[in-house]
């Protein structure tokens, strides 16, 4: 039961965000800045951000050279552009909005292993510099000269640098944006999951994972910013989930020889060093059926590739102990372009982060905001 009290002030709101990780938080943020006096509810299904958000790899980037490559095989030269650059620009925004101490932002460089089936792409590194000409002050991708100081194994031919990719602490940007929420005045909720969505009159219907209760809510105005989750409250959306792992070893006890972060298999594998320690993730590739979950589970398949990985290519002859493993979930689907759009008359999405939600977050976040203001 509720009380008078309860019934009076929690459950109507102008507006009501479903997901706060980094796009549901921006997105609150950003209407609250808008409309001062709005009463804004964010309701998240775990205690901390259920889908990426926390769960990610702390990488700054925008695409590898073979990712890159890759996205015209389904997407035009103007979208890979437009989508590179989007991301990009996001990552520069929380850079500026947050500062680099506060996000523990890291200007190291992004890399990428490049084996002998890929070699082919570092020919193509000219003409992605051009097209990219436009977004960036000098040339993105350059090959690193001198690999066998790096200690990789023989199988990695060359390495190839983007110059404007970095690193950050996915925990301290989360927590700055709590910071914020909390002194806009915007209220967040956790351990609440919603079901259903009106999505025409802006009623809700949720569960109270603790109690097993549920309760319904009213905005005047709903954000869908749960991303892998969507399906369930926007089954037209076709959102599918990837289940993405993270590893991160034990202190290593011997010195890195390199810095930054670096991608393999056309961005599928990642890692870097972490408190002197490796971090390494993704390889959802390996099994894209399996991955295609929103079940918090480790699939033994990607997780025996990964410490293949570690230990015949990344540290060759080296045996890494391993200390802690999880698995986020995001949220893809034909093409890497987030969904932005109106679902009814008083809802509106943004979704389909790609795996991008640290540089895109933020930026779309005030687009759905500003969509959601419309008509108002």
């Amino acid at each position: 039961m509720l009380s008078y009290w309860e019934q009076k002030h929690f459950l109507n709101h102008d507006l009501v965000v479903v997901g706060a990780g980094f796009v549901g938080l921006s997105t609150a943020i950003h209407f609250k800045r808008k409309h001062p006096k709005a009463k804004i509810l964010v309701l998240e299904r775990g205690v901390f951000p259920t889908g990426a958000s926390t769960k990610n790899a702390g990488f700054a980037c925008f695409g590898s050279l073979t990712e890159i490559l890759d996205d015209f095989w389904t997407m035009t030269q103007d979208e890979v552009v437009e989508l590179v650059q989007r991301r990009y620009k996001g990552l520069q925004k929380i850079r500026k909005e947050f500062g680099d101490k506060v996000l523990d932002y890291k200007t190291l460089g992004g890399f990428e292993l490049i084996d002998q089936e890929q070699l082919a792409a570092v020919e193509q590194i000219p003409e992605i510099n051009q097209i990219l000409k436009k977004t960036f002050k000098g040339p993105v991708f350059s090959k690193v000269g001198k690999i066998g100081k790096l200690g990789f194994s023989d199988s990695v031919q060359t390495v190839v640098k983007n110059a404007f990719e970095g690193e950050l602490d996915p925990g301290k940007y989360l927590a700055a944006l709590w910071e914020l929420a909390g002194k806009t005045g915007v209220k967040i909720i956790t351990g609440v999951e919603v079901l259903e969505i009106e999505k025409d009159t802006g009623k809700l219907l949720a569960m109270d994972k603790g109690l097993n209760r549920e309760f319904n809510f009213e905005g005047g105005r709903v954000a869908i910013c749960s991303n892998a989750f969507t399906k369930k409250i926007w089954p037209e959306s076709g959102i599918e989930p990837g289940r993405g792992l993270v590893m991160v070893s034990k202190p290593l006890g011997f010195k890195v020889p390199w810095k930054g972060c670096f991608h393999m298999d056309k961005g599928y594998v990642y890692f870097r060093s972490v408190d002197g320690r490796l971090l390494l993730g993704g390889a959802r590739n390996k099994d894209f059926e399996g991955e295609n979950t929103t079940e918090f589970s480790v699939n033994p398949k990607i997780q025996n590739h990964l410490k293949e990985m570690a230990s015949t290519v990344i540290f060759p002859g080296k045996e890494i102990e391993w200390e802690m493993e999880w698995t986020g979930i995001m949220g893809f689907g034909p093409t890497k372009t987030p969904i932005l759009q109106k679902v009814g008359e008083k809802t509106a999405a943004a979704v389909r982060l790609g795996g991008m939600g640290v540089a895109l977050g933020w930026q779309v976040g005030k687009e759905l905001s500003d969509l959601l203001r419309k008509g108002n």
